[in-house]
């Protein structure tokens, strides 16, 4: 690796707008409606039609990766079928554009936005059909786009698919039970394995990497009890992803779980040795927060996670989420210990409720001090010998929250909407916007290697 990637990430869903133009087709997203504290998903941003405008604000601010996600109903507006080629093409037009203003371009091929059809019909990822399907349309984006776009991902926060939200994720209607939810989270996993090894088998050049939704859990204190569901939690919501991802396929305490418990998943013996082909090049994830577990006399169980408290060590957002810089650098350590592969931080920062004063400058003080707290612990892991890819902000230009909640602002810059108002979409620069140019410049790993 010879540069350092700096960027912003985001989802089609919570940019483009759009959402009944250039022959998209629905998603789950497109048919919710507005509720009195969040919006509807029909503009978002309206980045499809201001891409140039918020790819040149990137550049300006120093950002050298853009990781995008592609809509899959805009690809085949009914999930499968007959593929959209104006699709393809206001995909092709962006990526020109993104490397015109020399950023690197990185996809995400599913951010919970299921076409509404394969919904409908099939009840989403609980189907091996739409497995099937997935890949189709994932192997058509790496063949149209190798040349241009280096780095994949497949599922946003794969992990999640695990949890009780993953019935919703994935486009699926099904019972909440503990088999259903494997096999969703079995049939994702696969979806990724296939399409990694099609990379791996056809574009050399190509780099592929799982991704996951990563806390350290902490236990609540010493007590044995304590410590034991804390690992539970890092087991199967970590560590059993980081074993598949890295060829190692389901580690033997998953599967004596599922034999104990008599959950039956469609594992077949084909999809083991899809699994045992599959590699990473590198581990990508989300850093928010951490998260700190106490027992109540149960084991883990991926649809309940009642253990979760409060740490009362740690900072908090308005939405109580958890600020732990030193969590993201112990994140790093963890991730690349269980891999052995370069770790990619694709998502992280802070999400607080602002309002554009008369003068429009917001003095952001406080994402500028998360920001800089999770670098500099990010660097301490760096120096204690993690290799790391690069550091993406999550929606460094203001746009709705995965609820739909524009008031949950992450940006540095400042996107002129509420959630029931469109007003002018102007983008505006909030204080932060310089940090970042000044962070975004620096070049971190000539700094690790000569300290």
């Amino acid at each position: 690796m010879n540069k350092f990637l700096w960027g912003n990430s985001t989802s089609s869903m919570q940019t483009e707008g759009a959402y009944d133009e250039g022959g998209k087709g629905p998603s789950v997203y497109d048919i919710r409606e507005a509720t009195e504290n969040t919006s509807d998903w029909k503009v978002a941003i309206d980045e499809y039609h201001r891409y140039e405008e918020d790819i040149k604000l990137m550049a300006e601010m120093g950002m050298n990766c853009y990781r995008f996600q592609v809509s899959w109903s805009r690809i085949f507006p009914e999930g499968e079928g007959k593929v959209n080629e104006e699709g393809l093409e206001f995909y092709e037009k962006l990526i020109d554009k993104i490397i015109e203003y020399n950023i690197e371009p990185m996809i995400c091929l599913y951010h919970f936005d299921m076409p509404l059809a394969l919904y409908e019909k099939y009840d989403g990822f609980s189907s091996r059909h739409v497995k099937d399907e997935f890949v189709k349309y994932g192997k058509i984006l790496v063949d149209r786009f190798h040349e241009k776009v280096k780095y994949w991902i497949t599922f946003n926060e794969h992990n999640l698919y695990a949890m009780d939200m993953g019935f919703k994720i994935a486009g699926s209607k099904k019972e909440h039970t503990l088999e259903n939810i494997y096999n969703i989270q079995h049939y994702t996993l696969l979806a990724h394995a296939e399409i990694a090894n099609y990379i791996h088998d056809k574009y050399e050049d190509l780099q592929i990497g799982g991704m996951l939704a990563y806390s350290p859990y902490y236990p609540a204190s010493s007590k044995p009890e304590d410590v034991l569901i804390a690992n539970q939690y890092d087991r199967f919501l970590s560590k059993l992803y980081t074993s598949v991802f890295t060829g190692k396929n389901y580690p033997k305490f998953f599967t004596n779980y599922l034999e104990k418990n008599m959950i039956n998943i469609d594992f077949t013996s084909e999809d083991s040795q899809i699994f045992n082909r599959l590699k990473s090049d590198f581990m990508s994830f989300s850093y928010y927060q951490s998260t700190t577990v106490k027992a109540n006399g149960r084991d883990f169980n991926t649809l309940e996670m009642d253990q979760v408290i409060d740490n009362k060590f740690v900072d908090r957002s308005e939405w109580n989420w958890e600020i732990d810089p030193i969590g993201l650098r112990i994140s790093m350590e963890n991730i690349y210990a269980d891999s052995n592969i370069p770790v990619f931080i694709i998502e992280n920062g802070l999400g607080v409720r602002e309002k554009l004063p008369e003068d429009e400058f917001i003095e952001d003080d406080y994402r500028i001090k998360y920001h800089d707290d999770h670098i500099r612990e990010m660097k301490n892991a760096m120096k204690n010998g993690v290799e790391c890819i690069g550091y993406l902000g999550w929606g460094l230009i203001d746009i709705p929250s995965s609820s739909g909640d524009m008031e949950k602002r992450y940006g540095a810059v400042y996107v002129n909407r509420d959630n029931h108002d469109l007003k002018d979409l102007r983008r505006i620069k909030k204080k932060s916007f310089g940090y970042f140019q000044n962070i975004f410049n620096q070049k971190i790993l000539e700094e690790i290697k000569n300290d």
